[in-house]
């Protein structure tokens, strides 16, 4: 019988509830068991797709399409498994099932109820996940924060599946210590006032994971211990680390999947973690370091940088900084800037490599252009993803191929040189207002041309990557930018969609149509991060 565990956050949101369910479930993974995660997010959006990056950080795909929240990415990485569709749920996509069945007739004239009726609609989806993975646990992360309205029927749904099966189901609360400066003594009130809203949802907490600047010390663990019910031992400390992958082994030095194998009442196994452990040694041992310009406009809000936005390639250059034995240095560069004034885009030239990531929207745009055509001109190692192989593509037609008006319909519909255009399906979806779930989404084939540096990189003809987008090259220009040079490196099967474009004679200017940060590993970088830094340190040299 599967096994179930619920992580909450307490005290405040951004606590880390994403980094800790995916590093419980590596610890159990390296201890010779089946493991998959999913997440709750009690939003009524139906999913994350409609949600302003800036606000709520990556929309993560799916290998079947889904866009989700950021943590499916995290659990991808941590567990090296693909999550699917299956394992991610919103307030909005539970309400919205609930009506439907009720509105078929599923619960044969019954009143439907908020309560019991959406907690059962939850644990149906955790089973069913659990069911489709084949898992020994499933670990179950609760968006929000307790003692907030919005998650307190997740709550009830955890609370329920505690009191059906005892022994299968345990929680963890992932609390804030605060270290006040003008006190510095660490504080545990906040996290005794979360456990008591625990307490009210009908849960006790069977560990709490202490986020704090530093390790906790005995004093506090002892405590929280008796404030909140707890064995001293069952209180986990998770300080600050340099790197995120680092959690999985400060955690085993606590004995922590020790202790929930106990809880469980699963077979203790021998622990292998080796692989992981060596690859946390080599991005901490990395001295010398890459500088990467990061150039969009998903970054700030107000006074403070946000770079959730971006996380799968921050990751991805972690990956692959760590796999050339160099650590990467990303710096933030808001493209509006160069709007303004055009001539700050030499500072480029003090970076090893330029990245356009994804985005949507006309705001920044010229800035991101300009900043290509630096990096083309300047011999500047260049990944364009997604919106950044576009842009690219852009700047190719018209600084190149001298046409001066190319743009994208997505910037101006009435552009005379189309040179990225709306594909024909998403051009109906527009204009019915089919915003949600409709975009080029998931896994897609493509076929690389053998002379490219791509089929070099991915040492393979054919390749899966993963989409979303709505918007493609223009075929119609496809003979006048190959005639000047721009090499389409990637097409689909069908070659009527061009995936991949680079650029000859430059150490590296590939653009991509998909997202290969959705794909990156630490034990397994993305070839073209790879070799991105690759072509990074060797123009540093």
């Amino acid at each position: 019988m599967a096994k179930y565990i619920f992580v909450m956050g307490g005290v405040m949101s951004g606590v880390g509830k994403g980094i800790v369910s995916a590093s419980i479930g590596k610890i159990l993974q390296s201890r010779g068991y089946k493991v998959t995660a999913m997440k709750i997010d009690p939003y009524v959006n139906v999913d994350a797709g409609t949600m302003n990056p800036t606000e709520h950080g990556e929309v993560f795909v799916t290998e079947d399409g889904d866009e989700t929240d950021q943590d499916i990415g995290n659990y991808e990485r941590f567990l090296d498994i693909n999550i699917l569709r299956d394992n991610y749920m919103t307030t909005g996509r539970v309400y919205q099932s609930v009506i439907e069945r009720e509105r078929n007739l599923h619960y044969q004239g019954k009143c439907v109820e908020v309560v019991p009726h959406i907690p059962f609609e939850v644990i149906s989806r955790i089973k069913k996940a659990t069911r489709k993975a084949k898992a020994d646990v499933n670990i179950i992360e609760i968006g929000g924060t307790v003692g907030e309205y919005q998650n307190i029927l997740f709550l009830e749904a955890a609370r329920m599946m505690k009191n059906n099966n005892p022994d299968d189901v345990i929680s963890v609360l992932v609390s804030f210590l605060p270290i006040p400066t003008t006190l510095g003594e660490m504080k545990t009130k906040p996290t005794q006032y979360a456990v008591q809203q625990v307490n009210e949802a009908g849960i006790q907490p069977d560990f709490i994971v202490g986020r704090s600047a530093v390790p906790i010390d005995e004093p506090r663990k002892k405590k929280i211990s008796v404030f909140c019910n707890v064995d001293k031992g069952d209180v986990i400390s998770s300080p600050d680390l340099d790197s995120v992958y680092e959690v999985p082994l400060i955690f085993e030095k606590e004995k922590f999947s020790e202790r929930i194998i106990k809880k469980l009442g699963l077979k203790q196994k021998p622990k292998d973690i080796k692989d992981w452990a060596a690859m946390v040694q080599k991005i901490k041992r990395s001295k010398k370091i890459v500088k990467i310009g990061m150039v969009g406009k998903y970054f700030a809000t107000g006074d403070f940088i946000l770079p959730d936005s971006y996380i799968s390639v921050i990751e991805s250059l972690k990956h692959a900084g760590a796999a050339n034995k160099v650590k990467v240095e990303i710096d933030w560069i808001n493209s509006d800037a160069y709007e303004k004034k055009p001539t700050l885009v030499k500072e480029l030239k003090n970076y090893d490599g330029i990245i356009v990531p994804g985005g949507f929207g006309t705001r920044g745009v010229e800035g991101k252009i300009l900043a290509i055509k630096y990096a083309r001109e300047n011999k500047i190692p260049y990944l364009g993803l997604c919106y950044g192989m576009q842009l690219a593509t852009i700047e190719f037609a018209r600084n190149v191929v001298k046409i001066k008006d190319a743009s994208s319909t997505e910037i101006n519909s009435k552009i005379k040189n189309p040179i990225i255009h709306i594909m024909a399906d998403q051009s109906d979806k527009l204009a019915k207002n089919q915003y949600g779930n409709s975009m080029r989404l998931g896994s897609y084939p493509c076929v690389l041309d053998k002379d490219s540096v791509s089929f070099k990189t991915y040492g393979s003809k054919k390749i899966n990557e993963r989409h979303r987008h709505r918007y493609e090259f223009n075929n119609a220009y496809r003979d006048r930018l190959t005639k000047k040079g721009l090499v389409l490196a990637g097409l689909s099967p069908d070659k009527n969609l061009v995936e991949i474009i680079e650029i000859k004679d430059h150490p590296f200017f590939v653009g991509t149509q998909f997202h290969p940060e959705f794909k990156s590993r630490p034990l397994s970088p993305h070839p073209l991060f790879r070799e991105f830094i690759a072509a990074a340190v060797k123009t540093k040299k």
